[in-house]
């Protein structure tokens, strides 16, 4: 082992002065990686290091994609008595804009992700995205006027811009590789749980006017939790290697992973940082240096995906299923947990199939549940065939969404992307999705206005 501190030193070395011949670079992290793999001079490899020693800091980045989830739907159930609460309703332009500000404000909050992420760490940056979203959602919780509803949801959407970024970095970075996948999809678990409950959260809201202010101080409970517990959980390695706190990398690796594989992670990591600049990626870079592909691929990923038509089913399924004579708030939770379902799979065989062909696997599946439907509305079927068609594609829809249109876009961009641009190319291509999202929003009800 004091080979392997003394290469591990010249290691750390080559992270401050990068000019360094690139034989001799190379020969040091081999000689490193093989001294891990080789504790025993057996010959034998050490496996994988334990999943139990990340998973509470994945747990408690996850709370971000749950409050996700949550602000997105909390105003499902609740915007019809939030319309009449605040004295707005029938104005469906009103309606849309406490649906759309919320997004708008995501954009907002994306655009910056990166640089948040980048500048204060991961923790903070978490820590800074709960903020507006106890405060928004405060704001919007205490409220009398339209004026305030929108003010607390734009502050919201600014924290929810933040935080699905830097949720997909710190996964990515802080979980061993072997379940790498299996964690990135299980945050689309924790935002199917989000959902769902402002679904349950919000069925009290029919019958009593003001229990939508119940909804929206909810959803203050785990923004702090998130801001408190984050204290308590690792900063990412990968800042703080870039920072030059390589020591403070390597005792994070050793909480994260075990002794007996920080020299491993740190070689990896020297050899994942050669040939990065230490400056922060710019955003001519991004659009126009030789990082443009993978901003394309994942810009083109996010589009399809909002693009797709999962908002509509989400947002409107209750109408087709009201015309098959199923309740609304029973509609709402069939898609709930479909949408729950489909991540679990997603959890079991992300990492067995590959974020390839769940991707292609999801795609087909919404192909063909789309053709389901479109037969459904046709003269062939008979009234139960058309009920079938019609309630079961969309079910199979949101299915195979969530198996791999859903969980695959952040957490392939995340890992395709090299470390010094993965923060700012993320934040470009969340702000294309925020911006499809709020413009599907904002025409809908504008389209529902003039009926």
């Amino acid at each position: 082992m004091d080979s392997v501190r003394r290469t591990y030193t010249i290691m750390r070395g080559r992270h401050i002065d990068k000019r360094v011949p690139s034989k001799e670079f190379l020969s040091a992290l081999d000689k490193a990686e093989t001294a891990v793999r080789l504790p025993t001079g057996t010959g034998k490899d050490c496996g994988n290091p334990s999943w139990k020693r990340s998973l509470p800091h994945v747990l408690v980045a996850s709370l971000t994609s749950l409050l996700f989830g949550y602000h997105l739907g909390v105003v499902n159930e609740t915007l019809e008595s939030i319309s009449i609460d605040l004295g707005f309703s029938g104005n469906t332009i009103a309606e849309g804009l406490v649906v759309s500000t919320c997004l708008g404000g995501a954009f907002i909050g994306s655009l910056f992700s990166g640089l948040v992420a980048d500048g204060v760490g991961r923790r903070r940056a978490f820590q800074l995205s709960a903020l507006p979203m106890i405060v928004g959602a405060s704001v919007s919780a205490s409220t009398e006027s339209l004026m305030g509803m929108l003010l607390g949801r734009f502050l919201v959407g600014i924290g929810m811009g933040i935080g699905p970024s830097v949720t997909a970095l710190y996964v990515t970075e802080v979980s061993p590789a072997y379940v790498r996948g299996t964690y990135g999809s299980s945050t689309q678990i924790a935002t199917c749980i989000g959902l769902l409950g402002s679904l349950f959260a919000g069925i009290p809201a029919k019958d009593n006017l003001g229990w939508w202010r119940i909804c929206f101080w909810i959803s203050t409970v785990p923004a702090a939790m998130l801001a408190v517990f984050m204290e308590l959980c690792v900063e990412s390695p990968q800042w703080l290697f870039k920072r030059g706190r390589a020591a403070e990398a390597e005792a994070v690796f050793e909480k994260l992973l075990g002794g007996s594989y920080v020299k491993a992670a740190m070689a990896e990591l020297v050899k994942s940082d050669r040939g990065d600049d230490a400056d922060s990626a710019k955003l001519s870079e991004l659009l126009f240096g030789r990082s443009f592909r993978v901003v394309f691929i994942g810009s083109t990923l996010f589009a399809l995906q909002q693009l797709s038509g999962i908002n509509a089913v989400f947002y409107f399924s209750s109408t087709v299923f009201k015309k098959a004579g199923v309740p609304s708030a029973s509609a709402n939770i069939c898609v709930g947990v479909c949408n729950l379902l489909g991540s679990t799979v997603a959890v079991v065989l992300m990492d067995k199939l590959g974020r390839k062909v769940l991707l292609i696997g999801s795609f087909a599946g919404m192909a063909v549940s789309l053709g389901l439907q479109a037969i459904a509305y046709t003269s062939l079927p008979s009234p139960f065939g058309t009920l079938f068609l019609s309630v079961g594609g969309m079910l199979l829809f949101v299915l195979s969404f969530a198996t791999g249109a859903g969980p695959v876009p952040s957490l392939l961009l995340s890992e395709i992307c090299p470390g010094r641009l993965r923060a700012t190319a993320l934040a470009v291509c969340l702000a294309v999705h925020w911006v499809c999202l709020f413009f599907f929003f904002f025409f809908s009800f504008l389209l529902s206005s003039t009926q």
